[in-house]
């Protein structure tokens, strides 16, 4: 097949999709108020809750949601073929992901932009809330180990790559002083300071590579990267959302968006065809990257790109906090979920028109491999020419780099460049999902405050800086120490089902909300991805368990596992009595806004 019928086809669908399903969802089901006063207006603190310009909004959104997901997980699904991840990807994102973010971005509008724990206990009750919280903040402990150690792999030893990352930092810092300092407001001119100076760490990378002495410097080994990402992470959740967090968020996008867009009109030219075929003899089970069938594996490996929990996180945490206008809910909810569809889809084409043999060298451990009776193609060449080692790094950050930088280096008079566009396509990876990572920590530790708060209230006060800085320490703590001391293969797929039971929690979570705001005749909106993903996650956790952690004595993972489809069980159980109760209340009620709707609860 021909990658550009693919792309052409994806690209399609979700133009329709916003331009029809997202509007319906926008109008009807949610019925979205423009003239409503948003937390980031009524609480405004210029700390977290700051009114913010809807496409820097929608950058630090797209930055943030837009993670290792829509990259590694379609990478790692190319292992089932080009079909099952291609549907999953264009059909979920549209029916699920979209849907999902977008319901949960207004839910956390509406609740003053409260966590998803809290929403849940406003609106089921306090033990689902209680129980949720405690699922929520195991998930994202792992997802953003999982999301580092991708980082980890990337960089370690890239000299280049490491320095255009760092790089992005002070750029960051200089952005947000101008924005809200120098010059309030000017997003232009902070936007033109921000792509020059990106451009300029981009241009000086490989130049920096060569000197000897910024080499030896910048060529960080595994364990150096892996404690470097959990301190970033900690400053960044601790200084001023406006100050690193946001323009950091907002000039990577500009990063993410030309490549996608570069990868989009590079596939134009090229036309590359897909070799690896739409299915291959492992969706029965049994592959050398993923252990299960693809049924239930695709959907948990391709989290990000179609539908994932870990945007609910966002969608409860940072964003809502920014929201100028529920008018802008749709198009930052909705769009920038499409967004990273695509992103998944050009991640998928970019693993498949590797052959075959290729791929699953550069993704399988050399035992692995060896049993595949496979032999490389060209990678030997490949890795010659970019001058790094590229078999036996699993993971999907290499194979996608790879496969980026074969369609960059097949346009004419970029026959050469093939290094460049390895390097560049490296360091792309490593920003997609930094941003992610300094968001998630944000999250984290707002939940964890809010958490310890029920024990030392003082912790719930947004400003205590002391609060803050314990709260944040602790909350890198755990996952930093999952990154130093695990690897991708062993936490990929429990972030996997993990990942997509929080989404599954958050569908259900908002379909309780429709319900109760007077709109069970939309609740399928919600509703049915939900209900569908329930035995999806409780059937790849099982599997998890049985094929995958028992045989290997992985005993904390079948723990943490079990804990977790136990603790999202009760929930969903406690949200389908009150969908029950709801259904027969008769009298309908007026709120504090004015809005009939079939019970009050707390905002």
């Amino acid at each position: 097949m021909n990658a550009l019928t693919l792309v052409l086809a994806t690209l399609g669908v979700f133009a329709v999709a916003y331009r029809y399903y997202g509007l319906f969802i926008a109008r009807k089901v949610l019925g979205l108020d423009g003239g409503r006063t948003t937390p980031a207006i009524a609480l405004a603190d210029g700390h977290d809750y700051h009114k913010t310009n809807r496409f820097v909004l929608f950058g630090h959104h797209f930055a943030a949601i837009a993670a290792a997901g829509p990259l590694i997980g379609p990478v790692l699904a190319a292992q089932f073929g080009y079909a099952p991840g291609a549907l999953w990807i264009i059909f979920g994102c549209v029916l699920g992901g979209a849907v999902h973010d977008v319901i949960v971005l207004f839910a956390s509008v509406r609740h003053k932009g409260k966590s998803l724990s809290l929403i849940a206990e406003y609106e089921i009750n306090k033990r689902a809330g209680a129980v949720a919280s405690f699922a929520i903040l195991f998930i994202l402990v792992l997802t953003l180990a999982g999301l580092s150690i991708a980082v980890v792999n990337a960089l370690f030893e890239s000299a280049w790559g490491t320095f255009t990352v760092l790089a992005t930092m002070p750029i960051a810092l200089l952005m947000g002083v101008w924005m809200y300092v120098f010059r309030k407001g000017d997003v232009k001119g902070a936007s033109v300071i921000g792509v020059v100076l990106l451009a300029l760490s981009l241009w000086a990378g490989p130049h920096v590579a060569a000197d000897p002495t910024m080499s030896r410097w910048l060529s960080l080994p595994k364990h150096t990267i892996a404690l470097l990402i959990p301190a970033y992470g900690f400053v960044a959740s601790v200084l001023p959302v406006w100050l690193l967090l946001c323009p950091r968020d907002y000039l990577s996008t500009y990063l993410k968006l030309g490549t996608v867009a570069a990868l989009v009109a590079g596939i134009f030219f090229v036309h590359p065809t897909l070799q690896m075929p739409a299915f291959t003899p492992w969706v029965h089970g049994g592959g050398p990257l993923i252990p299960g069938s693809v049924f239930p594996f695709v959907f948990i490996t391709i989290a990000c790109g179609a539908l994932s929990g870990f945007h609910a996180i966002i969608g409860t945490g940072t964003t809502p906090k920014m929201i100028a206008t529920e008018d802008d809910v749709l198009f930052v909810g909705y769009g920038a979920m499409l967004f990273e569809g695509v992103v998944a889809i050009m991640a998928l084409v970019a693993a498949c028109v590797l052959v075959p043999a290729d791929y699953f060298a550069i993704n399988s451990s050399a035992v692995a491999y060896s049993h595949l009776g496979m032999t490389p193609v060209h990678l030997p060449a490949l890795a010659a020419e970019v001058g790094e080692k590229l078999q036996g790094r699993p993971g999907g950050a290499v194979s996608l780099a790879v496969g980026m930088a074969y369609i960059f280096s097949s346009i004419p008079l970029m026959q050469h460049l093939a290094s460049y566009w390895y390097h560049f396509a490296i360091m792309f990876e490593a920003v997609f999902i930094l941003t992610a990572v300094d968001t998630g920590t944000r999250v984290g530790r707002y939940m964890l405050q809010e958490m310890l708060g029920r024990v030392w209230p003082k912790l719930n006060e947004k400003k205590w800086m002391p609060g803050i800085i314990l709260t944040s320490l602790i909350f890198t703590g755990a996952w930093g120490y999952l990154v130093y001391t695990g690897d991708i293969m062993t936490i990929w797929p429990l972030f996997g089902m993990s990942n997509q039971l929080l989404a599954t929690c958050a569908l259900i979570v908002g379909t309780t909300m429709l319900i109760r705001l007077g709109k069970a005749r939309y609740a399928w909106v919600s509703a049915v991805p939900g209900i569908f993903m329930i035995p999806v996650c409780m059937s790849a956790g099982y599997h998890n368990i049985k094929d995958n952690y028992l045989p290997q004595g992985k005993y904390l993972n079948v723990g943490i596992s079990v804990l977790l489809m136990l603790l999202m069980a009760i929930v969903f159980v406690e949200a389908f009595f009150k969908w029950y109760e709801l259904a027969r209340v008769k009298d309908k009620v007026r709120d504090a806004h004015g809005d009939v709707v079939l019970a009050e609860v707390p905002e």
